[in-house]
């Protein structure tokens, strides 16, 4: 777990210069959490991160990660129920699946993420304006209102962690049998993504 450590210190050190660039642009708060409704797709790597936190929340917080896990189990009953065939294809795959649905990690009554240390590289990513080698990633719809394309460029940041997260994925695919993208529920309760 250590080299994931290191991964998170890239991502994260990127994302917080990405936020000294963005300034008053950056509107993500504690409180806030659009970007934390429906699924999105996680690396098996962000799952073990996840599993970790929540283990870790287990011995701290008990009744805590008692509802974390509740919330769990009904958001994977309701999903099943909805999309019944080919659950994790439909989640990964169609835009509007379960778009409302927020994600089981987030506490209703904080609006905050019970997991929010041991988060996916999605989640930490979401927001400023960040670039992933080639690719520019999604810059949250509630910030730069206004701000014009040069301005967001301006603020944009490269994170740079070479194949890192590539290369930790595939090992911990290799190691576990786990592959492939999952969605953060499946990853919290693995039983419940069987034959999806």
């Amino acid at each position: 777990m250590e080299r994931d450590r290191e991964l998170i210190r890239i991502v994260d050190a990127a994302v917080a210069q990405a936020a000294r660039k963005s300034g008053s642009w950056l509107l993500c708060r504690p409180g806030c959490f659009d970007c934390c409704l429906g699924p999105f797709p996680i690396t098996q790597l962000d799952a073990a991160r996840l599993r970790s936190g929540l283990a870790e929340l287990r011995a701290r917080d008990p009744e805590r990660a008692a509802r974390l896990q509740e919330r769990v189990r009904g958001w994977n009953e309701r999903i099943r129920r909805d999309y019944p065939v080919n659950t994790l294809q439909v989640l990964l795959e169609a835009d509007e699946a379960a778009e409302n649905e927020p994600c089981p990690v987030l506490d209703p009554e904080t609006g905050t993420c019970d997991l929010y240390e041991f988060r996916p590289i999605t989640c930490r990513t979401f927001g400023p304006p960040m670039r992933f080698g080639s690719e520019s990633l999604a810059v949250c719809d509630l910030c730069f209102r206004g701000a014009s394309d040069a301005e967001i460029a301006a603020c944009e940041v490269e994170i740079e962690p070479g194949n890192l997260e590539a290369l930790l994925v595939g090992e911990l695919e290799a190691q576990t049998g786990a592959c492939g993208d999952t969605v953060v529920a499946f990853a919290l309760a693995p039983a419940a993504c069987n034959s999806t």
